[in-house]
């Protein structure tokens, strides 16, 4: 018997600042940044209770979890295994953690550009891993979660907690960040996915060449009075990530220079390592305005206004020393016949 779904926002994260600190022995890079969400993004609505299949009038066990997969940049998913999607990872990893059955359906609604630097992946994995937790009556404050969920990758933990936090490490470190002032957004894609590994691949190349060192930390020693101070502080810090990324995607400075140039805009800045870049207003009127203008220049990019989601009230404390679970890294088993994973496009 299923029940009703239960639904997770999966909000696109926006590092407002981004310093790469220094490297590790084992090739890792550590992080300094100031992480915030904002309101749009894709969903997970999560079933119970429906991933067995009806054979002949038998009702088999469920071989896992299943997916279907909906939204405009659904499609794009579609050529990968459903084993090595980074949803039905996470939901795979959490249940052997736990010792549980993930006898669900997992519906994705893709809303936001993939392999875009605003956490798409590891925003619907977190926000499969919250739907699981909710489900099994897991506190959303477990170390479980955030140990499968920095297991499954970098942003994934911080993508669980879902609020503005300072990320640090190589996302292992999270601590709290001041109260961020109403500010409204206009996310702006070029339709140019780029593969982070190649961003800092050419961050290394050019280091090397240059015999530059590693930034430092810089969090902020007071909280922003409003969206201009927000932007005032942003603009003594940098995204380290934007030189390199533009030698691979050099569009991403067409999208900077049209932030710019809209009226109102406070601050433009490349979100990760790309290619989504984001403008600061002060006011919704403007994030709009600025959405349209862009849009009609550009038919062919992605462009959405928005606004950066406030700290919930009573959000539970942040991790302390999350240690990653190495079997998040193994993916889930194939699918065996007659499951289909619920693989499907609506």
């Amino acid at each position: 018997m299923t029940g009703l779904p239960i639904v997770e926002a999966a909000p696109a994260k926006l590092n407002l600042y981004l310093h790469v600190t220094g490297r590790r022995a084992d090739g890792y890079h550590e992080l300094d940044s100031l992480v915030a969400f904002a309101e749009f993004g894709d969903s997970i609505a999560l079933t119970p209770g429906a991933a067995r299949v009806a054979l002949r009038g038998a009702d088999l066990p469920p071989a896992g979890p299943r997916l279907a997969i909906a939204g405009p940049f659904g499609p794009a998913l579609m050529g990968e295994s459903p084993a090595s999607n980074l949803v039905m990872r996470a939901a795979h990893a959490l249940a052997v953690r736990l010792g549980r059955e993930a006898d669900v359906m997992i519906a994705l609604t893709k809303a936001l550009p993939v392999a875009s630097g605003i956490g798409g992946g590891s925003a619907d994995a977190a926000a499969c891993l919250r739907a699981l937790a909710r489900l099994w009556r897991v506190a959303p404050d477990d170390a479980a979660l955030f140990a499968v969920a920095a297991g499954l990758g970098a942003d994934v933990p911080v993508c669980v907690a879902g609020r503005s936090c300072y990320f640090g490490g190589i996302g292992d470190e999270l601590d709290e960040a001041p109260d961020l002032p109403e500010t409204h957004v206009v996310l702006v894609n070029p339709n140019v996915p780029v593969p982070t590994p190649a961003v800092f691949k050419a961050m290394a190349a050019a280091r090397a060449k240059s015999g530059a060192g590693f930034s430092t930390p810089a969090r902020f020693t007071r909280k922003p009075a409003d969206a201009a101070d927000l932007a005032a502080l942003l603009l003594e810090r940098n995204n380290d990530l934007t030189a390199p990324a533009l030698t691979v995607a050099p569009v991403i400075a067409d999208v900077l220079a049209a932030l710019e140039r809209s009226a109102g805009c406070l601050l433009p800045r490349l979100s990760g390592s790309g290619a989504t870049c984001f403008g600061l207003y002060a006011t919704a009127a403007a994030a709009d305005s600025a959405a349209k203008s862009i849009a009609a220049a550009s038919p062919g990019w992605w462009v959405r206004p928005t606004r950066l989601l406030p700290t919930p009230a009573g959000a539970p404390a942040l991790p302390r020393g999350i240690v990653a679970d190495p079997a998040a890294a193994v993916p889930p088993p194939p699918v065996p016949f007659p499951d289909t994973g619920g693989w499907g496009v609506g």
